[in-house]
């Protein structure tokens, strides 16, 4: 049974969601992506939102860009954690996306990632899920300690090379 739902509303996102994927496989947890459009199919899109707890979801991330409604719906339905990634629009270069996410009204929140991130969203739902999973929390101290494990060795070729050589 799926932990997390990934939802966009466009396949034009997949580049960036695809990424919240990566993580969530690379840590072993179950998920599931899905294309919806709150706008275009508010039926399916609700009935979504309404069963994703039933279905055992214990996170969404959900991505938008411009109007960005999809985060905030899905935390107006949903009772657990909903993480929003607002997308690099042409427009406003995400920014509109970004502001729609984050500015929810009080009792509503979502949980918000940097334009286009994809994978802080998926590596902030594991957290999310290893409050009460041991093993994924293993897996996450292990995760970080590979992150500093790649930045040393950087360090170590740049005291050897030189930035010139770099």
């Amino acid at each position: 049974m799926a932990k997390v739902g990934i939802v966009m509303g466009s396949d034009s996102d997949m580049p960036v969601m695809s990424k919240a994927a990566e993580i969530l496989d690379k840590l072993g947890i179950d998920y599931e992506m899905r294309i919806i459009s709150a706008h275009r199919e508010p039926d399916i899109f609700f009935d979504y939102a309404k069963s994703a707890e039933e279905r055992g979801y214990k996170v969404i991330i959900a991505g938008a860009g411009k109007a960005a409604h999809l985060p905030g719906m899905c935390a107006a339905i949903f009772p657990m954690p909903v993480i929003g990634i607002p997308m690099k629009t042409s427009d406003l270069g995400g920014v509109d996306s970004l502001y729609s996410i984050v500015q929810m009204p009080t009792g509503i929140p979502v949980a918000t990632v940097a334009i286009n991130g994809g994978a802080n969203a998926g590596i902030l739902a594991a957290k999310i899920l290893a409050t009460s999973d041991a093993g994924i929390l293993e897996k996450l101290k292990a995760y970080s300690k590979e992150l500093k494990e790649q930045v040393e060795a950087k360090d170590a070729k740049l005291a050897q090379t030189g930035w010139k050589e770099y």
